[in-house]
């Protein structure tokens, strides 16, 4: 079987299984999920990529947690969020000079807008005690994503192989 074909099945029904999933067992956003998911895939796959997505992710999710934290301390009207979302903006291209963002600016950006998306979702601000604590729930549902990435790769991989030879 082609990759593609092979990745359309096994990216198909791992999709189902996360909406599922979000839905009803694990209350995670799913659209973070799908970013994650194709972060996954945008930053080469892989072990590699696995870890490199979520270490993007996860830097995005802190810088934006600090940007809102910022916002709600000195006061949230648009000329503050302006200027504290762009002090993030910046944060965010400066951090992916970092070791282990291997400078991949998009994938810090993606985990940034989850976050702010999480946080308008729940309507939660980012000091929220857990278990709904809006960033921790960005880092879950980027993980779980990075997760499916991983393992919707692996087994296309596996048919794609096991179906050729």
């Amino acid at each position: 079987m082609k990759q593609s074909e092979a990745l359309t099945i096994s990216i198909g029904v791992l999709g189902g299984i996360d909406v599922f999933l979000t839905a009803t067992v694990i209350p995670l956003p799913v659209w973070v999920t799908f970013t994650a998911w194709a972060s996954f895939f945008i930053v080469g796959g892989g072990t590699r990529g696995f870890f490199k997505s979520v270490a993007c992710n996860i830097t995005g999710i802190i810088i934006a947690a600090l940007s809102l934290w910022s916002i709600d301390l000195i006061g949230n009207t648009p000329l503050i969020a302006a200027i504290c979302v762009g002090i993030g903006s910046a944060a965010m291209v400066q951090a992916s000079k970092l070791p282990f963002t291997y400078g991949i600016t998009p994938a810090i950006v993606w985990g940034f807008s989850q976050t702010v998306g999480t946080v308008a979702a729940t309507g939660l601000p980012v000091t929220a005690p857990l278990p709904n604590n809006p960033v921790l729930i960005a880092i879950a549902a980027m993980i779980l994503g990075a997760i499916f990435g991983y393992l919707s790769e692996a087994w296309g991989k596996a048919m794609t192989t096991t179906l050729q030879t």
